[in-house]
Parts: structure tokens; sequence; C-alpha cells
């Protein structure tokens, strides 16, 4: 959190159809729930062509625009490991990087026009990445699309919000027979993350 403006800025990346969306809505509304004031912004590109995704959400006593510069971003989380390398530049000096260690080969490099980056989860561990297995705590949690929420329960050890804040904002924003699995990958999120 910057000193002068009292604003958290949180980066979410990822590709279309991995929720994004949904976890800066429950990010935001979290943080609303709180108290805050909050402004969010998304970025959906090619998303439903798998393209890349982006929300900023911005939360504080006085937040004055929905922008994230490179270097302001206290903690960007990664739905994907590529997508991470790519938003690298925005994080803060001391921000933390969450990322699900899934990679989503780009439509580029699947018709031939571009190759992969070498070494991506190398590269993320020398950044201080926390890498989650976001996808296999998903299926364990009984709900493989929730990534998302297994995502910002790790995300959740990083911010001053009582668990209870979380959980009731998930229970109220889900879908009503998918409350339960979600509230597991939240949970369970924040156990891999407290863990690594």
């Amino acid at each position: 959190m910057s000193e002068d403006e009292k604003t958290t800025t949180i980066l979410l990346v990822g590709v279309g159809g991995q929720g994004t969306i949904l976890a800066g809505d429950l990010l935001a509304k979290t943080a609303a729930s709180c108290g805050h004031e909050c402004k969010i912004s998304e970025i959906h590109g090619m998303a439903q062509r798998g393209g890349s995704v982006s929300t900023v959400v911005r939360f504080g006593s006085h937040v004055s625009s929905m922008i994230c510069d490179e270097g302001c971003a206290d903690a960007i989380v990664a739905f994907e490991a590529i997508e991470a390398l790519r938003a690298q530049q925005y994080l803060a000096p001391r921000g933390a990087m969450i990322v699900n260690d899934e990679i989503v080969t780009p439509l580029m490099v699947n018709i031939g026009k571009a190759t992969m980056p070498s070494d991506i989860h190398g590269r993320l561990a020398e950044l201080g990445a926390t890498l989650v297995p976001a996808g296999s705590i998903a299926r364990k949690a009984g709900s493989p699309k929730s990534t998302n929420v297994v995502l910002i329960g790790a995300l959740s050890t990083k911010l001053p919000f009582d668990v209870d804040a979380w959980r009731d904002v998930i229970a109220r924003r889900v879908p009503p027979k998918t409350v339960d699995a979600n509230l597991a990958a939240f949970d369970l999120g924040r156990q891999a993350a407290l863990a690594l």
C-alpha cells in the first residue's frame, strides 16, 4: 500500500474463460464490504478467443483512479503462468505475485508464429512468485472451474480483510448450487498459500 495515497492496487491477469472478472468482482465486493472505497477496471481483449484478460482493483480510504502503472501493483494474481511473465513490470518493488502454475499455450504458438518462453516456472521463481497448483486444488474442492476462487483464497492471505467477509461475499455472489464447492476452493487456496 502506498503511504501517500492509502490505496492498494491488485492486478488480476489471465486468458479468456478463466474467471478473472468474477475474481475481481469478489475482491471488489469484499473490499467494499469492509468499508473501503473501491474502483475496478477490466480489459477483455480477445477474451472469447483465449486472449489476454486483465482486471485492476484499487481500494482504500480514497481511490482517485483505476490505473495500474508499471511498478504500482501491490499484488499480481495470474491465472496462467505466461500471463504472469507478461505482467511482471506492473509489480511494485515489495509486491506479491500469486500464480496458477498452469501454462496455456498461446494461439500464436499453436499456429507456429511464435515460440514458448523458456523455463517459465524458473523465471517466476526468480521473481519471487508464489506458484499455486490451483487446478488440482479446485478439483480437490469438487469444482474444476473454481481455480479463480482458489487464487482469491491465496490472495486473501496478503490482504487485511477478515476471512468471514470473503466467505460471505463468495456465498452471495456465486450460483447457489456451487456455494459449498467455491467456499471449499477458497479455504484450500488460503491453506496452500500459507503453506508455501
